[in-house]
């Protein structure tokens, strides 16, 4: 069985912040698959889906950001899923708008809730999908920006992004991670941005979030 993680934060406050971009993405398989996420299991929303008529583990951590590993450290363990089989589906402050790029192993790149996966793991040799976030713009406060929701201008680019992943994500199960590389990781000539350096964390809220 492989296994899909989105990562994103619970609750409906968070449900179409840019750092939820792991949660739609799962939601839109689910819902291509005609699948549900109900079951509540070892912190997570999980829920089993035929992807390109391969069985499927769909999970949605509901600990916040940076506690995400202990979901899928459990399920991991759990259904005995190797670690090549397991995707994780994130959002990417490096990437610019629009961007998708899929890796078969790396490090968590200032992710929090990838480097709480990692932790969980004792390894980053399992796949991941990045979707791009950054503007065109600087950035002057990374956490109240990644928390907070995509203009509405951006959705449009935003739901293509979702459907590119998606596209990438069904491919990775019915042709393995090379042949998902070879046909998503094409880079988009986007100007170069440097992104401020984030603000001090304080209040428990936004602890979970990355920096």
């Amino acid at each position: 069985m492989k296994a899909i993680v989105g990562l994103g934060n619970p609750g409906r406050a968070y449900a179409r912040t840019r750092h939820n971009l792991g949660f739609r993405v799962v939601d839109r398989l689910a819902e291509i698959a005609g699948a549900t996420l109900e079951r509540v299991e070892a912190e997570a929303l999980v829920g089993e889906a035929h992807i390109e008529e391969a069985a499927v583990l769909l999970i949605k951590p509901q600990t916040y950001m940076n506690l995400s590993g202990r979901a899928v450290g459990e399920l991991v363990r759990r259904y005995g899923i190797p670690l090549p089989e397991l995707l994780v589906v994130l959002d990417d402050l490096d990437l610019p708008l629009g961007t998708i790029r899929i890796r078969r192993k790396g490090s968590a790149g200032g992710h929090r809730g990838l480097h709480s996966v990692i932790e969980a793991l004792s390894s980053s040799a399992f796949p991941r999908l990045r979707l791009g976030i950054r503007p065109a713009s600087p950035i002057e406060d990374t956490v109240a920006f990644v928390l907070s929701p995509f203009e509405p201008g951006e959705e449009p680019i935003v739901e293509g992004m979702i459907e590119r992943a998606v596209a990438a994500v069904r491919m990775w199960v019915r042709e393995g991670i090379e042949r998902a590389m070879a046909e998503f990781n094409a880079r988009r000539s986007e100007p170069e941005v440097r992104l401020a350096e984030p603000s001090p964390v304080g209040s428990p809220a936004r602890e979970v979030e990355r920096t």
